[in-house]
């Protein structure tokens, strides 16, 4: 109940509304008397009250009445109707009509106290209530990203901020933290969202097809142009446009990029006649852009296009108190997927979970969910029956850590390198491991080698 909530109290008997002040100034409540329910709407509509409780007979205008026109400007406030005539009719209408509750006079003053407090704690639960649901609502609709901690409560005040301000956007995070639905949020979360949301992964084509794809082609452009063809950037115009890992394309690609961001205008390859788009570019890069921007790796004009909001997601090991809430979520989907009925993870493969160095981040956890889910035996995960890698990895990096206390980075390094030792040097099964594509590890082994040669 809030602090000194306001009474409203509506009799005809003036007698009545003075034993009421006298009571309430031994009270919390701050009351105000009317013995003209005209007078009491005129205050409530300029002031509001957090509870009324009226008469039911009174001359121009009844309770039931009076409870009508409440209604009708605010559904919220409870409303008690008092009365001398009670019938059950009465009692009926008044209920039907949204009061809150029904009490016959003459009444005990503490009797009445008594049910405005227990009233008045009834109407706090269901606001709460309604909020809570549209938070989960809202969060279902708009986010579907799963975490509670303070990183990612910040995460999600960034993308709330940002999603009815159609600018661009770059979200920075390693792989596997979760930038792509960082960027579907704040697409969901705009005015545009039953447009177009349509993602392009930047490192996986070739300069030639990646042009094709963002531009489209017209007919005879190129030998096995058979149609015109509509680009990506074209048919997602009116929506936004998800630039997966950006930091990949190649010169050329970023300045036929910034012309289209700069001037929103795209001209099919093999075209003449630029065609006009309304498009909001989402950019994602697990490479620190700003610094490329400074080696000239990147296109300074480009980036502080794109660059007008930043969005970093931060690593899982940031916010590994979130690691019991997203296994829970896995389990669930594997569930479903997979017909089963697990429970989740015991407590000592919980805590091995919760200090494990994720390189992998989100995607690592989830394929560790999943291989776990496809060898149980039983409605309880356990990593020790297992021959999990974060398991022989841990005791062995434990070691470590205890030994020379080496930074993140150095950490990342040898768990990477071990899990790579364990599967013989199969980078593709060490990327599934890992939750990586096998480009970011061949980009990481290559850093490593190229730091060695320069010792």
């Amino acid at each position: 109940m809030s602090a000194n909530p306001l009474l409203l109290f509506v009799d005809d008997d003036t007698r009545a509304g003075e034993l009421m002040l006298r009571f309430c100034e031994d009270t919390p409540f701050g009351c105000r008397v009317f013995s003209k329910p005209e007078q009491a709407l005129d205050f409530f509509s300029e002031q509001g009250a957090d509870i009324i409780i009226s008469d039911l007979r009174m001359p121009n205008m009844t309770g039931i009445e009076l409870l009508q026109k409440i209604r009708e400007m605010n559904t919220d406030v409870p409303v008690i109707i008092t009365t001398a005539y009670s019938t059950v009719d009465d009692a009926i209408d008044a209920l039907r009509l949204g009061a809150a509750d029904f009490i016959k006079k003459p009444f005990d003053m503490d009797e009445l106290m008594l049910l405005v407090e227990r009233t008045l704690d009834r109407t706090e639960l269901k606001q709460e209530n309604r909020l809570l649901k549209r938070q989960l609502r809202d969060a279902s609709k708009g986010f579907k990203m799963i975490g509670e901690s303070g990183a990612m409560k910040t995460v999600y005040n960034v993308i709330n901020k940002v999603a009815g301000i159609r600018c661009n956007v770059i979200i920075e995070g390693e792989s596997g933290t979760g930038k792509e639905l960082a960027a579907r949020a704040i697409h969901d979360l705009c005015p545009e969202h039953e447009k177009p949301f349509i993602v392009i992964d930047c490192g996986a084509l070739s300069d030639t097809l990646l042009e094709s794809e963002l531009f489209g082609h017209e007919k005879g452009a190129f030998t096995g142009a058979a149609a015109t063809k509509q680009g990506l950037l074209e048919a997602a115009s009116g929506g936004s446009i998800f630039l997966d890992e950006i930091c990949n394309i190649s010169d050329n690609m970023q300045a036929k990029l910034l012309r289209v961001v700069q001037e929103q205008q795209v001209t099919r390859v093999g075209g003449v006649r630029p065609i006009d788009v309304d498009l909001r570019f989402i950019a994602a890069t697990n490479q620190n852009l700003e610094k490329m921007v400074a080696e000239g790796t990147f296109r300074h004009d480009l980036y502080h296009r794109l660059n007008v909001i930043k969005l970093p997601v931060p690593p899982l090991r940031r916010h590994s108190e979130d690691i019991p809430m997203l296994c829970d979520h896995f389990v669930k989907h594997f569930n479903r997927r997979y017909q089963r009925e697990v429970k989740g993870f015991d407590a000592s493969s919980m805590k091995l979970l919760c200090h494990h160095h994720w390189p992998g981040n989100i995607r690592e956890l989830r394929n560790t969910v999943e291989r776990s889910m496809a060898l149980a035996e039983g409605p309880e995960l356990h990593l020790e029956s297992l021959d999990d890698p974060i398991r022989t990895a841990r005791a062995g990096v434990g070691a470590e850590i205890d030994r020379d206390l080496p930074s993140i980075e150095e950490l990342e390094r040898r768990y990477l390198l071990k899990v790579l030792d364990r599967f013989g040097g199969n980078r593709e099964k060490t990327a599934e491991t890992l939750g990586i594509n096998k480009s970011t590890l061949w980009r990481k082994l290559q850093q490593y080698q190229n730091a060695e040669n320069d010792q």
